[in-house]
């Protein structure tokens, strides 16, 4: 399959400030045709991309030895470090070339979303770490909120309609680290996959390297500017809606030899339903021509379980 230039253009979220409709039809159309989009003007402040960008290199530069002390075994993968060598896509055999941290959501004490979400654990050698994440999981819930609005729109249901469905949701942060890679290597830094989850936003894919799969089998560049965010349609809402959004397979490749030798980061936001949430085909999805491809229902705890299953992280 060939891999050919990008042709996704970027949609400013000021948009949806000035007409909701428009910036709703645009993005919806982005997600039917590409699984993606390219989101500007998103509200996460630049000083705070800046600070959580320099807090994970941080992270990713300590010793190893004292890395592998934030690794949960038998946990995984949801809290935490997971080293080099751990995660490899759906039926691959071949681990990719990363090693990652995730970061939760913050529950009160006795919230009844507590038996399917671990707390968090920090690093003691950032001081700032606990703060800088925080505040970005928070500014990256928000973001999500407002492009489920719009797709709740381009659906024809009503814009509140995410609302519930991703309260307290699983969401996850995640802190990836792609170290330089061998010219002989075997393996890429993300091999091709589909997300699990409603919607991930991604900060930091403007290092080249991230591509989508498109309906003719082509490879296509995913180049969003420095700030921008990468968003695409996860399984689960690609379930919920009977394949009206796609799950976009996509992946990330090995850099050209002149960047070999350089590491690559990224923050992906992996905004997903409550975990009681039941994934059951919407009835605005499904007519003649497009009958119920999922019949059986199935909540998003259970569907997350069984994913983690296939990757080899649980």
């Amino acid at each position: 399959m060939n891999q050919i230039k990008d042709t996704l253009a970027s949609i400013s979220l000021t948009m949806a400030d000035e007409d909701k409709d428009a910036f709703a039809t645009r993005i919806g159309r982005s997600f039917s045709d590409w699984g993606f989009a390219i989101i500007s003007d998103h509200g996460i402040p630049p000083e705070l991309i800046a600070r959580a960008d320099a807090m994970s290199r941080a992270f990713f530069a300590l010793p190893e030895e004292v890395k592998r002390r934030y690794h949960i075994a038998g946990g995984g993968g949801a809290r935490g470090y997971t080293p080099f060598g751990t995660e490899s896509a759906k039926d691959s055999s071949i681990h990719d070339l990363k090693e990652f941290w995730h970061i939760g959501r913050a529950l009160a004490e006795g919230h009844p979303f507590t038996p399917y979400m671990p707390p968090n654990i920090w690093p003691s050698e950032l001081a700032q770490f606990r703060g800088t994440f925080l505040e970005m999981f928070a500014a990256f819930d928000t973001a999500g909120a407002r492009i489920l609005e719009a797709i709740a729109r381009f659906l024809n249901l009503p814009g509140d309609f995410f609302v519930d469905t991703v309260r307290d949701g699983n969401s996850v942060m995640r802190l990836i680290h792609y170290p330089p890679v061998p010219e002989d290597s075997p393996a890429v830094r993300a091999a091709a996959h589909e997300d699990i989850n409603t919607i991930t936003l991604l900060i930091g894919a403007e290092e080249a390297g991230l591509e989508l799969r498109d309906k003719q089998g082509n490879w296509r560049a995913v180049t969003p500017k420095a700030g921008e965010l990468a968003v695409n349609i996860g399984d689960m809402l690609q379930r919920l809606t009977n394949n009206r959004l796609p799950s976009t397979t996509h992946r990330v490749v090995n850099p050209a030899p002149e960047r070999r030798g350089f590491s690559r980061y990224s923050m992906p936001f992996f905004l997903h339903f409550r975990p009681d949430y039941l994934i059951e085909t919407l009835p605005e999805c499904i007519d003649d021509a497009h009958p119920n491809l999922y019949p059986q229902p199935i909540t998003a705890h259970g569907y997350l379980q069984q994913r983690l299953r296939e990757i080899g992280l649980a």
